[in-house]
Order: C-alpha cells, then sequence, then structure tokens
C-alpha cells in the first residue's frame, strides 16, 4: 500500500496542475464557439490550416526518414565523440526557436555557409514554403532521434540473432524483425514531430517570414490574428490545443515505457 504523500507535496502538485489547467479552461471558456464554423471557414483560415498540414506532415516524414537512422546509430553503435552527436541531435529541444531560425538563416539564406551554394543552382530556401519545412524539420528532428532511439534500444537482439542464423542478410532482418518490431516507436515519433512542427512558430517566422498562403502556417496565423481579430486566434487556438491533446491521448503509456528504456 503506497503511503499518502505529505501535505505541502499535494499542495505544490495542485499548484502546478492549476497553472497548467487555468490557461486552457480559460481558452475554452472564452473562445467564441458561436463562430466557428463561419470563422474556420474563411478563405485566409482555410489557407493557413492547409498550409499547416503540408508542411507539418512533410516535416514530420522527413524527420523520421533521417532521425530513425540517426536514432539507431546513438543505440546501436558505439564511436569516438558520440556524447557530442547525441547533444547536437537534441540540441533544438533545448535551443530558442529564434535563434534556430538565425542559425538556419545563416547556414541556408542565400548569403549563409551553405545557401550560398544552393542559390548557385537554384535552391532558395528563405521566405518560401520549402523553408517552413525545413524551420519545422529542424525542431522536430530531435524527438524523432529520442523516440526511435527509446525504442531501438527496447529490441530483443536475440531475434535478430536468430534471423541471421536461419539465414537472413542485413536487410532482411531489418524490414522482417527490426521495423515490424519498431512500428509502436516510430509511429509515437511520427505522432510526436507532426505536433511539434505544427505548433511551431519562432524558426518558422525568423526564416520563412509570415507570407500568407507561403510561409503562414496555423501558429503564425494565431499570432497576425491576435492583433486584429482575437476571436479567430482563439479558434484558430483551440485547433491546436485540440490536435496535441489528441497526441497526447494517443501517446499515453509511451513516455513511461521509454523512460525506462532509457
Amino acid at each position: 500500500m503506497k503511503s499518502r504523500p505529505p501535505v505541502a507535496i499535494l499542495v505544490l502538485a495542485s499548484a502546478a496542475l492549476a497553472l497548467l489547467a487555468v490557461p486552457v479552461a480559460g481558452l475554452v471558456a472564452r473562445a467564441p464557439w458561436s463562430q466557428l464554423g463561419h470563422e474556420l471557414g474563411a478563405s485566409d483560415v482555410r489557407d493557413a490550416m492547409g498550409l499547416s498540414l503540408l508542411t507539418s506532415l512533410s516535416a514530420a516524414g522527413l524527420a523520421l526518414v533521417l532521425g530513425a537512422p540517426l536514432a539507431w546509430v546513438l543505440a546501436r553503435v558505439d564511436f569516438r565523440g558520440k556524447a557530442i552527436v547525441r547533444a547536437l541531435a537534441l540540441l533544438p529541444l533545448v535551443l530558442p526557436p529564434v535563434v534556430g531560425g538565425v542559425a538556419l538563416l545563416l547556414a541556408l539564406g542565400r548569403n549563409g555557409l551553405v545557401g550560398s551554394w544552393l542559390a548557385h543552382v537554384g535552391v532558395v530556401l528563405p521566405f518560401t514554403t520549402a523553408g517552413a519545412i525545413v524551420a519545422e524539420l529542424f525542431v522536430a528532428l530531435p524527438f524523432a532521434v529520442i523516440t526511435v532511439e527509446a525504442g531501438v534500444r527496447g529490441l530483443d537482439e536475440r531475434l535478430e540473432e536468430a534471423a541471421a542464423t536461419l539465414g537472413a542478410g542485413t536487410w532482411l532482418t531489418l524490414r522482417r524483425v527490426v521495423l515490424p518490431a519498431l512500428v509502436p516507436a516510430l509511429g509515437a515519433a511520427a505522432a510526436l514531430c507532426w505536433a511539434r512542427a505544427l505548433g511551431e512558430f519562432g524558426a518558422t517566422i525568423t526564416f520563412a517570414g509570415n507570407l500568407p498562403g507561403r510561409t503562414q502556417t496555423l501558429p503564425l496565423a494565431v499570432y497576425l490574428e491576435l492583433q486584429q481579430r482575437p476571436g479567430v486566434a482563439e479558434l484558430l487556438s483551440l485547433v491546436l490545443l485540440a490536435v496535441s491533446i489528441a497526441v497526447l491521448f494517443l501517446m499515453r503509456g509511451r513516455w513511461l515505457t521509454s523512460a525506462r528504456r532509457r
């Protein structure tokens, strides 16, 4: 039987919960629900929602394609400088998004470290839809790495050894044994990356700007509408809130499982 926690712990825990719950309750209570259908049907809102889906799904897909192999290397390969590589992979988790956007400009801008080379072949990323995808990918990638790495560490390597004993090559083992076992981790990573990309603001507005129809995603539209039409900003915030809650619901139980595996 678990002992009852001290009163001070319960008070502080309640304060923490209230700090998280009250803003959400305020948003839900004050939102102009009667205008939901009309405002969400406006052309500029539809454009922002459609663009957000395009950029966030693209960023999430790229995060899985790039992050899963990096997670595998971090989980299975020992090499010098591994701690530095992991720190770089997880850096966007703690880096202010605006700083990330500035870093992207300095690296991929027209006069950037790599961007100047890209410009010579006609590839321009800043203030384009592709740039918005890159900005969202930058902040979402660590979620793929950390989630898939936990999944790889939780694999039973004896299954891979058994497959090798039966004559299966590396790629066959990967396709028939490893990937099916990693489906839950990959699904969790995809959900987290998508939610993070969908809600990205700082890196996107710094690197891609806030151009309607090109780079104005939902969070940027919320920021703009808050100054012009607060009711619309509240409704768009509700959309993002609903997505966040849905992702957390789908992810229930995965947090503790991943933590135990690490």
